[in-house]
């Protein structure tokens, strides 16, 4: 009865009601964005992405999706539900559920009408005022737990790209991308991002 009466509370994250799973989170009419990480949850910083992410989510998704338009990998956009089982495939026990701003699954067997079950390939997360924590922390943790290759962390004000790849179980990171350079994914082979595109002509506020 208390879940029930909590359930369109948004608080981040609302620990002092336990664990969710993603039986609950299809349960949920929330008017905004929420992620469920180890069973907590958490929302969106805004109602809306800013301009400057759109932006280039737009640039980066566009020029995936040409490249792999032939290619058996897909790439998705934001709103996408990708659930990282632990035990099992089973709503009740999956804990994780995140929506990256940009994921790409080589593995068609992992994708369903729900989204993705089980780790995407690559995951590009674009920083929002308010999010880097969500991102540089628990989402490492999740996705490197949940063994996504290639996680890539865009800063829009910044106009950097930070690179994890995974050896072993662990995050590799790489040295520091920026504007003029250009970085090439190790799980889709041929496929480069030139910066200056995707930084070009941005206004930061």
């Amino acid at each position: 009865m208390e879940r029930e009466e909590t359930k369109n509370k948004i608080n981040e994250p609302f620990t002092e009601y336990g664990r969710y799973t993603y039986a609950d989170y299809l349960t949920w009419q929330l008017d905004e964005m929420v992620e469920l990480i180890k069973g907590k949850v958490f929302r969106s910083a805004a109602a809306a992405p800013r301009r400057i992410h759109q932006e280039i989510s737009g640039k980066v998704f566009n020029k995936l999706f040409n490249f792999l338009e032939k290619h058996p990998c897909k790439v998705y956009e934001a709103p996408f539900d990708v659930r990282l089982p632990v035990k099992s495939k089973k709503n009740e026990d999956i804990d994780t559920v995140v929506q990256p701003d940009i994921c790409v699954s080589c593995d068609t067997s992992k994708l369903d009408d729900l989204g993705c079950i089980g780790a995407p390939d690559l995951i590009v997360e674009i920083l929002s005022p308010g999010s880097n924590k969500k991102e540089l922390k628990n989402k490492y943790e999740v996705y490197e737990e949940s063994g996504v290759v290639e996680y890539w962390i865009i800063h829009p004000n910044e106009q950097t790209v930070l690179i994890y790849t995974l050896s072993e179980g662990k995050y590799l990171p790489s040295r520091l991308f920026t504007s003029g350079d250009v970085i090439e994914s190790k799980i889709i082979p041929g496929f480069s991002l030139d910066l200056e595109y995707v930084f070009k002509e941005l206004d930061c506020f």
